[in-house]
């Protein structure tokens, strides 16, 4: 069964559900049970990742720990489950959630990584240690849905995956091609700067990075760091191979994919910088260069003379290799690069239709399965800062979208970005007037409408569970998923089921 597709399986079985005059439900998962062991899918069902010893410093090395059980929660349900459900469950959906892919060209200059010197727990995502492996950490990750992609519970395909934002690290249209390519199965080659490393942490004047080549000397070096001499090449050589996801995927947008950084709007100046031949590597340079551009007294001149100091070389930087593909890409672009994939595992557009281009609408709805609709949503807001709201229109939208569903009998995911924990961003150009829906109106429209069984989102990095119960019975889980850039760097799986009770 292993070397079956999803497209093959199914195809299989009903020609199978045919000749022997059963069901396609009911053979499916029978077939897929026998001959996949939930022990063999790798995830925390089998183990999990645990801290392991201090080998110097305050630098831990990671260890294998026993595998989780399943845990029941009544919370939604609002009473004891019949044991005896096991036995006549149906599975509705098997689907892969995907989020804070963050992936990085770790050469760019359009990175501003000396920002940690300023304050690392404000700026710690402007450099982590391992930036230069994050295309292999996604192609790995995408490897690890491919090889869960029978359910290790019902043993039915997956039959969707999604992405809940955050693909691009630093708004690069680079990165943004890396990602779609990982996605569909395709190649990614991480030497954005030649064959050579070309970057901070090859460079013995930025004492602040993690340098593996030497860590001495360094913050890094202080806390343990381990000394890898070939790490950085090794990072840049190979390229980052990816079996694509076993299923139809979906995207909304992070604000990582709306803002720089995830917080800032794009300047001119930046714009530059990213394209460019010239790197910061001091905190003193990033400032003067790639916040310039956000000074309240910065005019059009003060942004013309900061871009002509790109080339015509200031303290602090270094010359790297250019690379125009690296420029800074539109709102628009993120959706238009969805239709530029391939045909498997598709859809082409992975969410978003034609009519996302033509109007600049950046939400959509989507058909998971004969049970399920997808309803993707955009919480970015696009002035500034990294959390997020819901503008009126799309929030009447979605009212509008669990009104036809619940008319149609649909099941309902809804998707976006930000979590419940982080729907509270009020920033606005000056003089508009749009209505801006926070956490709780989200949450109570959701519970209005019993079809709306998940909220699936990301955002703040970590794995949670949370349970919207309703007053008079029913709710809906909140599903927020961590990412592939910080521990412990891990996706989820989900499968909607009917217990028939």
């Amino acid at each position: 069964m292993g070397g079956l597709s999803r497209r093959q399986f199914l195809a299989r079985t009903a020609a199978l559900a045919a000749a022997l005059g059963v069901s396609v439900e009911t053979l499916a998962p029978q077939l897929a049970l026998a001959q996949t062991d939930p022990g063999e899918i790798p995830s925390t069902l089998l183990q999990t990742i645990l801290y392991g010893p201090v080998t110097k410093g305050s630098y831990r090395t990671l260890t294998a720990g026993p595998g989780e059980p399943y845990i029941a929660r009544y919370d939604v349900l609002g009473r004891t489950a019949d044991p005896t459900r096991t036995s006549r469950r149906r599975s509705l959906l098997y689907l892969g959630h995907l989020s804070d892919l963050h992936v990085i060209d770790a050469q760019s200059p359009g990175r501003i990584e000396p920002m940690i010197v300023q304050d690392h727990s404000a700026w710690g995502s402007a450099f982590h240690p391992h930036d230069p492996l994050s295309p292999h950490t996604t192609a790995a990750m995408v490897q690890a849905f491919s090889d869960a992609r029978y359910s290790p519970l019902t043993g039915v395909p997956m039959g969707a995956a999604i992405v809940t934002g955050d693909s691009a690290d630093m708004h690069s249209h680079l990165e943004l091609r890396w990602y779609i390519d990982l996605m569909d199965g395709l190649s990614v080659n991480p030497a954005s700067s030649g064959s050579t490393y070309q970057g901070v942490q090859a460079w013995p004047e930025a004492t602040w990075a993690y340098r593996p080549n030497d860590p001495s000397g360094g913050s890094f070096g202080d806390y343990g760091f381990p000394t890898l001499p070939a790490l950085l090449d090794d990072a840049i050589s190979h390229p980052a191979t990816s079996p694509g996801l076993p299923a139809p995927w979906y995207a909304v947008y992070g604000n990582h994919d709306t803002l720089l950084l995830g917080t800032f709007n794009l300047s001119p100046t930046l714009h530059a910088l990213a394209v460019g031949g010239r790197k910061a590597y001091t905190l003193e340079a990033t400032a003067s260069m790639a916040l310039a551009g956000y000074a309240a007294s910065g005019s059009a001149v003060t942004q013309l003379l900061d871009a002509f100091g790109l080339w015509l070389g200031r303290p602090g930087f270094k010359e790297v290799t250019a690379n125009p593909g690296r420029y800074l890409f539109a709102q628009r672009d993120f959706m238009a690069e969805h239709f530029t994939t391939e045909t498997q595992p598709g859809p082409i557009g992975h969410g978003f239709t034609q009519h996302n281009l033509d109007s600049g609408e950046t939400w959509w709805t989507a058909q998971l399965s004969p049970f399920v609709r997808a309803i993707g949503l955009d919480t970015c807001n696009a002035v500034a800062g990294p959390d997020g709201a819901l503008p009126d229109v799309q929030f009447q939208w979605l009212k509008a979208q669990l009104q036809q569903a619940t008319t149609e009998g649909m099941l309902v995911v809804v998707l976006s970005h930000h979590n419940s924990l982080t729907l509270e961003n009020d920033a606005q150009r000056p003089g508009d007037t749009t209505v801006l829906h926070h956490a709780e109106d989200v949450i109570d429209l959701l519970l209005a409408y019993p079809v709306a069984i998940a909220w699936l989102n990301g955002h703040t990095h970590l794995n949670q569970i949370l349970a919207h119960p309703g007053a008079n019975g029913g709710g809906f889980w909140e599903i927020t998923t961590a990412s592939c850039i910080d521990f412990p760097q891990q996706q989820q799986v989900l499968e909607i089921v009917d217990n028939r009770d």
